[in-house]
């Protein structure tokens, strides 16, 4: 089946660059575009598109407030935030507001198509170029605010080991990869994390990892 995809940006050389690079990844279509984050809910509501590549910074509303109104929706369809922006308080924003992955401009083809499979499959998917700085705002956010002891995490050493990579952005396929595992199985073992740690997205991963020195800056 076809993923069906609209892309929202108010550049339409962006669109058009965007679309193109789409044209060449065998299960994806473009159903739609949108100038304006105002248009969104209408243009999924209208196309009911899989997955929404959204621009942050656009005319009228921006790629956050819609993004907010569209999580408030109910909407099911998954945002993958097409920015150029690398400022930690907006990719957190984002993410926190709903987001399923950000992906930078100046992005490869290859990666394009690593963060759609990642979003179509049900994962998050981060650019690898600002996973530092995800994790870096989360340990500044550990720094301010005073956290809640708990239970230590009772995950096991390979649960551990995909976590950390999960936290770096890599994808499914890159973690299977280099473990030598089958997709589906880092696949049931991503599914176990979530479900044991009660963490659903990436933001409250990479908290969680800093929190617990599962990772650190220098990991």
């Amino acid at each position: 089946m076809t993923c069906k995809l609209l892309l929202v940006d108010d550049h339409s050389l962006i669109r058009a660059g965007v679309r193109a690079l789409v044209s060449d990844i065998p299960g994806y279509c473009v159903v739609g575009e949108a100038d304006d984050g105002n248009l969104l809910l209408e243009q999924v509501r209208t196309l009911a598109p899989d997955i929404v590549l959204l621009d942050i910074s656009m005319r009228s509303t921006s790629g956050l407030d819609a993004l907010t109104q569209l999580s408030a929706s109910g909407s099911t369809c998954k945002v993958l935030i097409l920015s150029m922006h690398t400022d930690p308080d907006l990719i957190m924003r984002a993410l926190e507001s709903g987001a399923h992955g950000y992906l930078l401009k100046d992005t490869s083809a290859t990666e394009l198509e690593q963060a759609l499979c990642a979003l179509r499959n049900g994962e998050r998917y981060l650019s690898p170029a600002i996973a530092h700085t995800v994790i870096n705002q989360a340990l500044l956010h550990t720094q301010h605010r005073k956290q809640p002891s708990g239970e230590r995490h009772t995950l096991t050493a390979r649960q551990l080991e995909i976590l950390r990579l999960i936290v770096r952005g890599k994808s499914t396929r890159e973690i299977a990869s280099g473990l030598g595992l089958s997709i589906k199985t880092v696949e049931t073992h991503r599914s176990q994390i979530m479900k044991r740690l009660q963490i659903h997205d990436v933001a409250g991963l990479v908290l969680y990892a800093v929190r617990e020195k599962i990772i650190s800056l220098d990991d």
